[in-house]
């Protein structure tokens, strides 16, 4: 039975420190005129049925930006900014749905048929979690994991890891049965880590 669009909530990860970027907010810098976050919310929304996103700081400015996708602002139960698995599991236990679809504040242009990818190759593999790679021209292979479909039933072990205080979202993924979808664009995953590199995307 395939997974559709109405069983993924689709999870936008805006709680990070922006520490790369001098400690701004990520998501509410500005791209072609408008936050970065809306511009992922874009592309979210329309593979996704509800919309959450994860913000630590600024939440009455998100959830403004989420008014029109009738989303809801979420921010993490655990304290210290203990990363994007904190946000992720925040999403997995305000979910309804049987599913979490997470994409980071960062990557304005992922494609369009991330969600089919990722709960295709999910459901087929009976997996716990999907997630993304891509090769670059050098035939080097790339994994993008803050990109990616989750089990909402995996809230409990996930919290268990956290509060054990590790951190990296690859070691939670080994622990499951994680299946990795390989992406032919390695562009559409370009994501800003700096203040330079947004400036560089806005005039390209």
């Amino acid at each position: 039975m395939s997974i559709t669009r109405d069983e993924i909530t689709g999870l936008l990860l805006a709680g990070g420190r922006g520490m790369r970027m001098g400690g701004v907010d990520k998501g509410l810098q500005m791209l072609h005129g408008e936050p970065l976050a809306l511009h992922v919310m874009r592309r979210l929304a329309p593979q996704a049925g509800p919309l959450l996103i994860s913000a630590n700081r600024h939440t009455a400015r998100y959830a403004e930006l989420g008014e029109p996708f009738h989303a809801t602002v979420i921010s993490d139960t655990l304290p210290d900014f203990p990363g994007p698995l904190a946000g992720l599991l925040a999403g997995l236990r305000a979910a309804r749905t049987p599913f979490v679809l997470s994409a980071p504040c960062d990557t304005p242009g992922f494609p369009a048929d991330l969600a089919e990818r990722l709960a295709t190759a999910l459901d087929a593999r009976d997996s716990g979690i999907a997630t993304v790679t891509t090769t670059d021209a050098q035939g080097d292979t790339s994994i993008h994991p803050v990109f990616a479909l989750v089990r909402t039933s995996l809230a409990d072990d996930l919290e268990g890891f956290l509060q054990a205080g590790e951190r990296k979202v690859r070691t939670w993924y080994a622990r499951h049965r994680a299946v990795e979808v390989a992406f032919p664009d390695e562009r559409t995953f370009y994501n800003i880590n700096s203040l330079q590199e947004l400036a560089d995307l806005e005039r390209g």
